[in-house]
């Protein structure tokens, strides 16, 4: 069988979130077995129609916990791990905390994939890992100057895995760009996704700066290329690195496409700030090798967004901290 057309037993870490809640459903459509390990921190029913699947199982649990892992690898021969602390924000909170999840646990995460037969470890880093560069083009070849612990983690995590892969074992590292655009456990607080919340609730966007450029994927591109790693040969991706990234626009410019998708009425505030940082990441490695081009633009990420809006999917997106990592995370204490 060839691996294009294999089915895997799927382990996915925060299968729950907002990556997965959009990637579990796809994996599904697609005649693989998925095992979902996830506090389910932000509700059960994220999975869109697809959680009473036969080739579903969730499991509610810590991956702290060796014994939750264990139950969560039965079976798989394949482990996407987007499980972390997701954003400097969140991370802050409690470093220690985000320290435990983001790096503490991953060498036993990975060690116990090993033991219990995974082939295929697929780990979501992060485009934050460059740090703040002058280069035009942000390549996997630069060195890495992650600036916040957050990214300096997923860095350390990178190396963790390099170290971990042997044959048999084969392991992809992608650094995705900010993700964007409706997906079932919806945050909106990324990007794209918090201008047009706030175009759409509040008739305004507040761009801080404007100029500083930001690296986007749309969700359906990030979780289509997820499931085209289970496919790929062995040799295409083993002990490698990609770039996950579609386009590279200032904060203005997505601002103005939002207004232009919500409705020319709404009023774009530019002010100033002190955070400049302007992220321009390559994304050519993942087109030239993996022969993978992102087909959904941030057009298409705000589109979605103000349709899921108008159809009712996302009630109180002003104060509902479901929305909102650091928000929720300060209500429930998660420790």
């Amino acid at each position: 069988m060839t691996d294009a057309a294999r089915k895997w037993n799927v382990m996915v870490t925060g299968g729950a979130g907002y990556v997965g809640s959009c990637l579990v459903p796809k994996l599904l459509v697609a005649g693989h077995k998925v095992s979902v390990l996830d506090l389910f921190i932000y509700g059960e029913d994220v999975f869109n129609g697809v959680g009473g699947h036969p080739n579903l199982r969730c499991v509610r649990g810590d991956m702290r916990d060796p014994a939750v892992v264990a139950t969560a690898l039965d079976g798989a021969d394949a482990v996407i791990h987007l499980a972390c602390i997701s954003n400097d924000p969140s991370f802050e909170l409690d470093p220690d905390l985000g320290k435990s999840i983001n790096f503490d646990c991953f060498q036993p995460l990975v060690r116990a994939s090993k033991a219990a037969g995974v082939r295929r470890f697929i780990y979501a880093s992060s485009s934050s890992v460059y740090g703040i560069k002058q280069d035009e083009n942000v390549t996997e070849d630069l060195t890495l100057e992650p600036l916040t612990d957050y990214s300096k983690f997923k860095a350390m995590c990178e190396e963790v895995l390099d170290r971990e892969r042997e044959p048999g074992f084969v392991t992809l590292t992608l650094r995705p760009a900010t993700v964007c655009g409706y997906a079932p456990r919806l945050r909106l607080d990324l990007t794209v996704n918090i201008l047009t919340n706030h175009a759409i609730n509040n008739g305004k966007i507040t761009v801080f700066g404007g100029a500083q450029r930001r690296p986007n994927i749309n969700v359906e591109d990030m979780t289509d290329l997820y499931l085209r790693c289970l496919q790929y040969p062995d040799e295409m991706i083993d002990g490698k690195v990609f770039n996950a990234g579609y386009e590279n626009h200032t904060v203005m410019q997505i601002a103005e496409m939002v207004r232009a998708n919500v409705g020319e009425a709404v009023e774009i505030v530019a002010t100033p700030t002190d955070d400049n940082r302007s992220y321009h990441v390559s994304s050519e490695k993942m087109r030239r090798e993996l022969g993978f081009v992102p087909r959904h633009t941030i057009d298409d990420a705000v589109a979605s967004l103000t349709a899921a809006f108008a159809a009712g999917k996302v009630p109180n997106a002003m104060t509902d901290p479901v929305y909102y990592n650091v928000k929720l995370m300060q209500e429930i204490a998660l420790h």
